[in-house]
C-alpha cells in the first residue's frame, strides 16, 4: 500500500510539473524569436532575432547605450547569414555565418558590424579581433514609433526598425 501511495504521489508530481511547463510555454515571450529571410542581388540573406517591445521606455541612450556594442535585439545574439559573396555599404563580406552588432551613435552615424563568432549570447563575450567587417551607417528617423523591433529585407540592403530609428544598411 506505502509503495502505491509513493507512486501515485510520483505521478501527481510528474503531471503537476508537466502542467506547469507548458503554462509558461503558452504566454507570450517578451522578446519572440524571429528571422527576416529574402534575396538581395541574388544573395539570400537570412536574419535570426529576438524581437524586444519598446514598452514605453527610452530606447536610445536609455535601455541601449550609445557608443557601446550591442547585439542589435534580444537574448542571443542577432545572425546574420548570406549564401553569396556581398558587397556591404560597398565593402566585401563573405559568404557566411555572422552575429550581427551594432554601435548606437547620438550623432546618427552607427557601426554596423559582422563577426565571425555567430553563435553569442548577447554582446557579453564580443572580441572585435573576430570581425569580418565593419561599416558606418546613416539612420533615418521613422515617421511613427515602431514598438517591436524588426527586420526588413528589401531589394537594397535590409534595415533593423526600432523605436523611433530605422538603421538601413546597403547590399550589393
Amino acid at each position: 500500500m506505502k509503495t502505491m501511495i509513493k507512486s501515485i504521489a510520483l505521478l501527481l508530481t510528474v503531471i503537476t510539473v508537466s502542467v506547469n511547463a507548458m503554462a509558461q510555454d503558452a504566454q507570450p515571450k517578451p522578446s519572440p524569436a524571429a528571422t527576416a529571410t529574402g534575396k538581395v542581388k541574388g544573395a539570400t540573406i537570412t536574419i535570426n532575432y529576438s524581437s524586444p517591445a519598446v514598452k514605453g521606455r527610452k530606447i536610445w541612450g536609455g535601455l541601449e547605450a550609445y557608443d557601446k556594442v550591442w547585439r542589435a535585439g534580444a537574448n542571443e545574439a542577432t545572425t546574420f547569414e548570406t549564401d553569396k559573396d556581398i558587397l556591404v555599404e560597398g565593402k566585401p563580406l563573405a559568404a557566411g555565418k555572422y552575429s550581427f552588432f551594432l554601435i548606437p551613435k547620438e550623432s546618427g552615424t552607427w557601426t554596423a558590424i559582422f563577426n565571425k563568432e555567430p553563435k553569442q549570447w548577447g554582446a557579453y563575450k564580443y572580441e572585435e579581433a573576430k570581425d569580418a567587417l565593419r561599416v558606418e551607417v546613416k539612420t533615418k528617423a521613422l515617421k511613427a514609433t515602431q514598438e517591436r523591433l524588426v527586420y526588413k529585407i528589401t531589394k537594397n540592403g535590409f534595415s533593423l526598425d526600432w523605436d523611433k530609428i530605422s538603421v538601413p544598411v546597403t547590399i550589393k
